[in-house]
């Protein structure tokens, strides 16, 4: 696929989420996919190797979750790997404050490297695991927490948890099976969080279904 089809790809699904995307978005997506194909020759970033794929299922799928972020606020994503969702956020809202956590370091390389290349201001990767009390993340200080597809629901949403400011907005990003997921642990969050919404769509040009489960932390009586 030519690199021309590649950028329309990426701007036809980028405004099905209603985000567009201005040539140097689009110039910045391109280096993001240059150097993730490099590094992935010599260390494990995605199983997807093909361009258009990659457009689809890392860059597109990541932008989904943009309309609901609000610029200018604080976004941690952990457990970022080749640094999705975090960095096509950053690209999109380029005033956000973002932070990457990964618990891999050669991933906090390929993400430091990447924000280096792409000449990314206020983003971070940070090398550390989140139950980590140690990890130099500051808790309860992030207007929202992203997550993709990491673990258990329960388990994310109470290792997200702290890190979320009292009107935080946690962001899982599930598969097809995130309405089930979360119905069926549902009972044992309701202490802690409130459910805002959950949203279902086809991920574009593919048929991969994706569910986003929106959560505010409970407000304590």
């Amino acid at each position: 696929m030519s690199k021309k089809d590649l950028r329309k790809l990426l701007v036809q699904g980028a405004e099905m989420f209603g985000v567009s995307l201005s040539d140097s978005d689009l110039d910045l997506f391109e280096l993001y996919l240059e150097n993730l194909k490099k590094w992935n020759s010599r260390i494990n970033l995605t199983a997807i190797n093909d361009d258009r794929e990659i457009v689809i299922s890392h860059f597109i799928d990541s932008i989904s979750v943009v309309p609901f972020i609000n610029n200018g606020t604080e976004v941690l994503d952990i457990g970022s790997g080749g640094g999705f969702p975090g960095i096509p956020i950053k690209i999109v809202r380029p005033g956000l404050h973002v932070t990457l956590l990964d618990s891999v370091n050669k991933k906090v390389s390929f993400m430091s490297d990447t924000i280096r290349k792409l000449a990314l201001k206020d983003i971070t990767a940070v090398w550390g695991r989140a139950e980590d009390s140690k990890n130099n993340i500051p808790r309860k200080s992030f207007d929202y927490v992203v997550t993709r597809a990491l673990g258990s629901i329960e388990e994310t949403s109470l290792l997200s948890l702290p890190y979320l400011s009292d009107s935080g907005v946690l962001v899982l990003m599930r598969g097809k099976k995130g309405g089930s997921e979360f119905a069926a642990v549902k009972n044992g969050l309701i202490e802690k969080f409130e459910l805002l919404d959950i949203i279902e769509f086809t991920l574009p040009f593919s048929q991969h279904v994706r569910t986003v489960v929106l959560l505010k932390p409970a407000v304590k009586m």
